[in-house]
Parts: C-alpha cells; sequence; structure tokens
C-alpha cells in the first residue's frame, strides 16, 4: 500500500554530503564534535538562563527559546546523518522522511521568527528605552514567542501537504544529507510546477519577511547609535546588537542561499549551504551570544562557584 497521497515509494535513499570513501570518517568525527558542542552549548546556555535571575529579562526569554530550537532543530536530522555516515545503506522510510522534513520546516520558520522577535526587543531597548517595560513587557514576549510557534506549524503543514501530494515512482535516491525540498521534488515523476510555486511563496515569505523587518528595525537602530553623542555610548549600543547581526547574517543567508536560489546552482553548492544553517548556525548561537555577553560570562562565573553547573 503506498504511504503517501499517489506515492508508490515505501524509502529513500539518502546520498549524503558526498560518496567519496575516504571522507566519511573524517566527516563522521567532523559532525559529530559539532552535534556534541552544539548540544552542550545550547543546553548550557538554557540552564545557565533558568539559574540565573538576572538573565530573567526579555531579551534572554527570546535566547531560551532559540537555544532550545537549536538543540531540537539539530537533533531532527544529525543523528541520522552520523548513522548514514558509517552504514552502507543510508535508507529512511517514506513516512521517516515525511516526519524529519516536517519537523526540519518546524523548527527552522520557528528560528526565523524568534530572531525577528530580538531584533524587536533591541529595536525597543535602544530606540524606545522609556517604553520597553511596556513594548516588551512578559505577555508581550509570551504572545511573539508563541505566535512564532504557531507560524511554524501552520507553514510547516502547508509545507507537508505540498510534499504529500507528490507521486514517486522509480527514483529513490536523495541528493541530500536530509529529506528537503528541493531533491524530493527532483524525484516526483509529475509535474511539480504549482507545488513549486507554493514552496516558493510559503518559504520565501518566511525569509524575506524576517528579514526585511529585522533590516528596518536595524535600521533604525543604526540610526538612532549614531545620534548619541559619546563614543562610549555608541560602543556600548552597537554591542548589544553585533551578536544578533552575526546571527541572523549567518542563518537567513545560508537560508536565502538554499531555498530562494535559481535552479541553474547545483544541489551540490545546496547542501554545502545548507551545512551552515544546519549544522554551523545552532552550533555557532550560543557562542555568539556569551563570548561576546558580559552578563552571560558573569552568570557562569557565578554557577561555576556555586557548584551547580
Amino acid at each position: 500500500m503506498a504511504p503517501g497521497n499517489g506515492s508508490f515509494m515505501t524509502q529513500f535513499i539518502l546520498v549524503g554530503l558526498t560518496d567519496q570513501p575516504d571522507l566519511q570518517l573524517p566527516l563522521f568525527f567532523l559532525f559529530l564534535i559539532m552535534y556534541i558542542i552544539t548540544m552542550m552549548g545550547n543546553l548550557g546556555m538554557m540552564t545557565l538562563i533558568g539559574l540565573n535571575s538576572h538573565l530573567h529579562t526579555p531579551m534572554y526569554f527570546f535566547l531560551f527559546n532559540l537555544s532550545f530550537i537549536d538543540l531540537c532543530y539539530s537533533s531532527v536530522f544529525t543523528p541520522k546523518m552520523l548513522i548514514n555516515i558509517i552504514s552502507k545503506k543510508n535508507i529512511i522510510s517514506y513516512m521517516g522522511c515525511m516526519t524529519q522534513l516536517y519537523f526540519f520546516s518546524f523548527f527552522g520558520i520557528s528560528e526565523c521568527y524568534v530572531l525577528t522577535s530580538m531584533a524587536y526587543d533591541r529595536y525597543v531597548a535602544i530606540c524606545n528605552p522609556l517604553l520597553y517595560n511596556i513594548a516588551v513587557s512578559p505577555k508581550v514576549c509570551s504572545s511573539l514567542v508563541l505566535g512564532s510557534y504557531l507560524m511554524a506549524f501552520f507553514d510547516a503543514t502547508t509545507l507537508i501537504g505540498c510534499m504529500l501530494r507528490l507521486t514517486f515512482c522509480d527514483a529513490n535516491t536523495v541528493n541530500h544529507y536530509l529529506c528537503d525540498i528541493h531533491p524530493l521534488l527532483q524525484l516526483s515523476c509529475t509535474s511539480t510546477y504549482l507545488i513549486e510555486m507554493e514552496v516558493f511563496i510559503v518559504g520565501g515569505l518566511n525569509i524575506i519577511i524576517p528579514s526585511l523587518t529585522i533590516f528596518i528595525s536595524y535600521g533604525l537602530i543604526l540610526t538612532t547609535i549614531l545620534r548619541i553623542s559619546t563614543m562610549e555610548g555608541r560602543s556600548k549600543a552597537f554591542s548589544t546588537c553585533s551578536s544578533h547581526v552575526i546571527a541572523v547574517s549567518l542563518f537567513f543567508g545560508s537560508s536565502a542561499f538554499m531555498y530562494l536560489r535559481p535552479s541553474s546552482v547545483s544541489m551540490d553548492e545546496g547542501k554545502i549551504s545548507s551545512v551552515f544553517y544546519t549544522n554551523v548556525v545552532p552550533m555557532m548561537n550560543p557562542l555568539i551570544y556569551s563570548l561576546r555577553n558580559k552578563d552571560v560570562k558573569l552568570a557562569l562565573r557565578k554557577t561555576l562557584r556555586r557548584g551547580e553547573f
């Protein structure tokens, strides 16, 4: 019996990053180390925020959720990826593939909107500091995060609904290390034009709208910073935003290259880009926000002294 609407496929074969045997072991250890750093970094960030009351602020509430998303996001595909690297048959079932794609989309879209919420927090803190306690109240923060997850739920459901309408006949080799949209579209034995348009619209909106919102927020922030008379004030304002700018640039830049790329770009180039937003960004986020943040460093020292970390 077909496992999906119109699909005759029961399983897929994931090609992985490369088919060169001599690179498999180095890649396994590379991504294993990256995954361990990702887990430790994000769990550590969540623990620090939870244990230290002076980090119970809107900015760290968003950062806590970002760490949670990165933790889950990386765990959706990395364990399976590591198994596939050292396995002779890189097989994933049809339902396993669709499930992986759903949660991969859900956490990826969630990250887009949580990063946007963090930009809003920085905008209010710098441009309207007197209204900060009202404009970024606990109720507003909770609503923004809940809205991020709801947007991710509806958009991921829409995307997976599109993919379940595809018909797969004979070809079952996915040219990727995970079940992603574009490589699966290439395997369909029926026309994918309408589905590609739907995917492009949903994916485009989830990249372009948050990107524009963040860009406008930081444009206004930059204007406000340039009006600060003292160099010390400017430096402090810039330092509060620099970590977020780096994280946003890495995530949205690599995501846009993958999902808004022209058809002339090969899938192999797309896989390399995918490594940045699937593996590098979740690993780098806790490092970016901790190494450049005095509050996090102080919290780490206090927690280490208490022997609770």
